[in-house]
């Protein structure tokens, strides 16, 4: 994208150039000056860098990161939390406070038109705000930059995070997570003509994910071919920008990512199979894990009542190709 200012003065000063011209012709013979040439400013978002991520390890030292506390047994009924318990403190302050995106379209984004905050993520929080009070609009959303995510559980700033975010062993010895609520994986997103077709083309290539992401570590990881000049940027709509602009050759993140990136533009494609796993999950704090194990007690309502098939079909299910998924299954490792 161009700056608008810069269009808009040219045809004047090109006036102002061809009066000139027809001004000195009625004067003298000699030949008139040609226009000066405008270029437009390279300038990248805010925040947007060159890294050096370290690749994934390779070996899981945590065993199945995935699996999480078993729900309890019955369920509290909304505004009857137990005495004593996390939910019960929610309960008493009035709101629950998500850790959330605003930038993320499909996940976790404002609405245009509204000015609420809608997406995947978001419903999924709005249940968690309906099993605790009775009403899904109970919740006070706090933005969270991606790299921030983990501080803003441990430091109490929120209750819980919903932003696309992959359960993995190094996460989870900061954080508990919630079962996983949605599989993603890796992909490709590059301008219409270009000749990327996948991760074994992108040696050498410009390529943008998010600062504190795992599709960082994943573009230095051996799915990628070697020399990728890797940006980091605060949201995804950055890298989208910085795409529009030329100033990198393709994006990498989650494919679910990737397909609100390319509603959002369809001069772009989505390229190549997916080359990761991401197995999205609720952050919340170790501090309490009746919580954690309350949410999984959500999660297994919203798999097993329609909820969860009805959230996706709303929020993806126009945007990805083929038939509406299954939701993920649980694995559970035990009680609080």
């Amino acid at each position: 994208m161009r700056p608008l200012a810069t269009g808009s003065r040219r045809p004047v000063a090109v006036a102002v150039v061809m009066l000139l011209a027809t001004l000195a012709a009625a004067c003298s013979s000699a030949p008139s000056s040609a226009p000066v040439a405008v270029t437009t400013p390279d300038v990248v978002p805010a925040g947007a860098h060159v890294v050096h991520p370290t690749p994934p390890s390779p070996n899981q030292t945590c065993g199945d990161p995935t699996a999480s506390l078993a729900p309890p047994a019955t369920m509290p009924t909304p505004g009857a939390m137990p005495a004593g318990s996390r939910m019960a403190q929610i309960q008493a302050r009035g709101y629950l406070l998500a850790g959330v995106d605003q930038n993320t379209y499909l996940w976790g984004y404002r609405d245009p038109v509204t000015g609420g905050f809608s997406g995947f993520d978001i419903d999924m929080v709005r249940q968690v705000s309906q099993a605790i009070f009775g009403s899904p609009d109970k919740v006070i959303y706090v933005v969270v930059p991606n790299a921030d995510r983990v501080q803003a559980v441990q430091d109490g700033e929120v209750d819980l995070v919903a932003e696309t975010m992959t359960i993995n062993c190094q996460r989870e010895q900061s954080v508990d997570f919630s079962t996983v609520y949605y599989v993603a994986g890796q992909q490709i997103l590059v301008p219409v003509n270009s000749p990327i077709a996948g991760p074994a083309d992108l040696g050498g290539k410009r390529v943008c994910a998010t600062e504190g992401s795992t599709s960082l570590q994943n573009l230095v990881g051996t799915a990628v071919a070697r020399g990728v000049q890797v940006w980091a940027v605060p949201n995804e709509t950055d890298c989208l920008v910085m795409l529009q602009q030329g100033q990198i050759d393709a994006i990498s993140t989650d494919d679910a990512i990737l397909q609100g990136l390319r509603a959002q533009d369809p001069n772009t494609k989505i390229v190549g199979a997916t080359f990761t796993n991401e197995p999205y999950g609720m952050a919340i704090s170790k501090a309490h894990p009746e919580l954690t194990s309350f949410v999984n007690g959500v999660l297994a309502a919203e798999r097993s009542d329609g909820t969860w098939a009805r959230i996706y079909a709303d929020n993806l299910g126009p945007y990805v190709p083929g038939p509406n998924p299954t939701p993920p299954p649980a694995t559970y490792r035990g009680s609080p």
